[in-house]
């Protein structure tokens, strides 16, 4: 469970000074990027790999797998000498996270923590994590790896910095399996919801970063994830479905205080108190259209909460002349204004759309190794050549999410 995040990051250990995060020209973010995030590496060789992997990521035209960044770098660096680098070597990917997610919220700042799941479709049984996986958005089954990111997120810029791999049922008993895609021994059963929660505490607590709002942009928040939403002390949001079963404690609803509804008929009653959302730019590239948003107090019904609850907020949003309620989204910030909420929930397209158009394009699923370090170290440095790429773009304005 996420909870008492202040109390964490202030017992947490002191951190090191830092170089001032990176602005300017793609390639001076990329010297001043590398020196930060690849500090840990032990031995300059690794370092200077390291910097000729992030370098063909940004540059390799197409697929970035390990031969076409060799070719790109000729002589510099065999695609042996990579191969190994990326999934043989012996250094920790977590460092190079944190320290991408220290200068990552420097330079936005962070608004809060957007966690989104990736799927990366497959060929093969061999690939580390690979299952089959029905995919409701294109409505058929894949042979897919799936993932979960954690991405520092602003309103003009999104960036992943930690990353969660999801291993299906089928790879906890295949040891032969697990052995040859090195599965360490500690990487158990777990959900997608429980790779989403230890992801974003992992982020968190663990590095001791900054407190922001984590926004679970799963398909559907699970009831584990209810409860926690409900308990924790973290300010907290996810989305919820349709028939995500709510008490409505809201005097404003005329009458229907105690009931206990599905979240789509809570906010279809909830229809005239539809606001504008003030404040919200359409994303390059999106029609522009009137955004509304409606917010509901309520609980979990009694049946599905624990001993320790408290009163969430139930935020439906739509387009004028759309269908509404086209989203809900549950949170247990309470005391914030409903526009808050709803920018908030504009962080999830700030990433959906940077994964697409960015982490796409710098390769953060092209990895065609078999092996786990292999991939958890592609998807850190692919995160970093996708920081350099955004913070590297001189147009790029980051105002600041006022509360």
């Amino acid at each position: 469970m996420i909870d008492h995040y202040p109390s964490a990051v202030r017992t947490g250990h002191a951190l090191p000074a830092q170089a001032p995060a990176p602005t300017g020209s793609r390639d001076l973010v990329l010297a001043q990027l590398s020196s930060r995030v690849l500090a840990s590496l032990p031995r300059s060789d690794q370092r200077r790999k390291g910097l000729q992997y992030l370098d063909g990521l940004l540059t390799v035209q197409g697929r970035k797998s390990i031969r076409n960044i060799a070719k790109l770098l000729g002589t510099q660096a065999s695609e042996q000498n990579l191969h190994h680098f990326i999934s043989d070597s012996t250094w920790d990917w977590v460092p190079i996270r944190r320290a991408l997610a220290e200068a990552v919220d420097d330079a936005l700042p962070t608004r809060a923590w957007v966690v989104r799941p990736m799927t990366i479709p497959k060929a093969g049984q061999n690939s580390v994590g690979v299952g089959q996986h029905f995919s409701a958005a294109l409505g058929q089954t894949l042979n897919a790896q799936r993932a979960v990111g954690v991405w520092a997120a602003s309103e003009s810029a999104s960036v992943p910095v930690n990353w969660r791999l999801y291993l299906p049922s089928s790879w906890h008993t295949d040891d032969a399996r697990r052995s040859q895609a090195a599965v360490p021994e500690g990487a158990g059963e777990e959900s997608l919801y429980g790779c989403a929660v230890e992801a974003s505490r992992e982020t968190q607590l663990g590095w001791g970063l900054p407190v922001r709002p984590v926004v679970f942009d799963l398909d559907e928040a699970p009831e584990p994830l209810l409860e926690t939403l409900a308990t924790s002390h973290a300010p907290l949001m996810a989305r919820v479905g349709e028939d995500t079963l709510l008490t409505v404690v809201d005097r404003v609803m005329g009458g229907r205080e105690q009931s206990t509804l599905p979240a789509h008929r809570i906010m279809a009653m909830a229809g005239n108190m539809r606001r504008p959302v003030p404040g919200r730019r359409p994303l390059p590239g999106m029609v522009k259209s009137l955004p509304l948003a409606a917010a509901v107090r309520v609980e979990l019904p009694a049946s599905a909460r624990g001993s320790e609850h408290r009163q969430l907020v139930l935020l439906g949003m739509g387009d004028y002349g759309s269908r509404w309620p086209a989203e809900l989204w549950l949170s247990n910030l309470t005391t914030v204004p409903m526009e808050y909420l709803a920018r908030l929930r504009q962080l999830t397209a700030r990433a959906a759309r940077d994964a697409a158009v960015v982490a796409d394009r710098v390769g953060i699923r092209d990895f065609t190794g078999r092996s786990f370090t292999g991939w958890h170290r592609h998807v850190t440095l692919a995160s970093a050549a996708h920081a350099v790429t955004m913070l590297g773009d001189p147009a790029r304005h980051l105002p600041h999410m006022a509360r």
